[in-house]
C-alpha cells in the first residue's frame, strides 16, 4: 500500500503533480468578454480570491516560473480572465474582487464575466478560492462562496501566505474548515500554502494532479 501524504494524498500523486507542473506551460489568452472566452478543451482549474491574496504568485510557485503570471503589488490589476495551458490542464486566473483601482463599471463588467465562466464552463474541474490567512475569511469571499455553491461549481480553499502566521496556523485552519463545512459545494479539504518559502505547494500539485485524472477517467 502506498503511503499517504498530507490531504489524504499518496506519494505517488504527489509525484503526478510535480510531473503535471513540471513541464512548459504557457499564456494562451486572455478574455475581457464572454464572446472572447477561448473555446473549452483541456480540463480546467480556475483560481480566484480578493484582489492581492496571493493569486499571481501561487501560480509561478505551482508551475516554477518567475513570471508565468504577473504579480503586482496594486490592487486590482488583472482586469481579464488570464489562461494558462500545460501537461493537459489549462488554469483559469480570474480577476481579483473586491478592492479594485478601477472604475466601477470596469468592475462590474468584470464581474459579469466570472459569474458567466464559473455558471457555464463545463470542462471546469474546481475552482481554488484563495483566502489571504493573515484576514480569513472576509464577507466579500463569503459571497464568493454562495455564488459557487448555487451554480454548484465545486471548489476547494487555498489558505496563502501561511509563512506569516506561523503562531496561529493551526486555529485558522480550523476556523475555515468549521465556516465550509455545509457547504454544499466545498470541499472539504483546506490546503494551506506559502509561495515564498513552498509549503504545501508540493500537495496542492498532487491535489490538482489527482483531479485531472479523475476527469479524465470519467471523460
Amino acid at each position: 500500500m502506498q503511503a499517504v501524504e498530507d490531504n489524504g494524498l499518496t506519494a505517488a500523486e504527489i509525484e503526478a503533480g510535480r510531473k503535471l507542473f513540471a513541464g512548459e506551460w504557457h499564456f494562451v489568452a486572455g478574455a475581457g468578454s464572454v464572446h472572447s472566452l477561448p473555446a473549452p478543451g483541456r480540463i480546467e482549474v480556475a483560481f480566484a480570491g480578493r484582489s492581492n491574496a496571493g493569486k499571481s504568485s501561487l501560480l509561478n510557485a505551482l508551475t516554477g516560473r518567475r513570471a508565468l503570471a504577473r504579480v503586482s503589488k496594486t490592487p486590482g490589476r488583472t482586469q481579464q480572465i488570464n489562461f494558462f495551458a500545460g501537461g493537459g490542464l489549462v488554469i483559469a486566473d480570474l480577476p481579483g474582487y473586491g478592492f479594485a483601482s478601477a472604475p466601477r463599471g470596469d468592475i462590474a463588467r468584470w464581474t459579469g464575466l466570472v459569474r458567466s465562466y464559473l455558471s457555464g464552463r463545463a470542462k471546469l474541474a474546481r475552482v481554488f478560492v484563495l483566502i489571504d490567512s493573515r484576514h480569513g475569511l472576509k464577507p466579500q469571499d463569503r459571497g464568493v462562496l454562495d455564488l459557487l455553491d448555487r451554480a454548484a461549481v465545486s471548489y476547494a480553499i487555498v489558505l496563502t501566505k501561511i509563512d506569516t502566521i506561523k503562531g496561529q496556523f493551526e486555529s485558522r485552519v480550523a476556523e475555515t474548515e468549521a465556516a465550509i463545512k455545509k457547504r454544499p459545494a466545498a470541499f472539504p479539504i483546506v490546503f494551506a500554502v506559502s509561495s515564498l518559502d513552498a509549503t504545501g505547494i508540493a500537495e496542492l500539485r498532487g491535489a490538482i494532479a489527482r483531479l485531472v485524472a479523475e476527469r479524465g477517467a470519467g471523460a
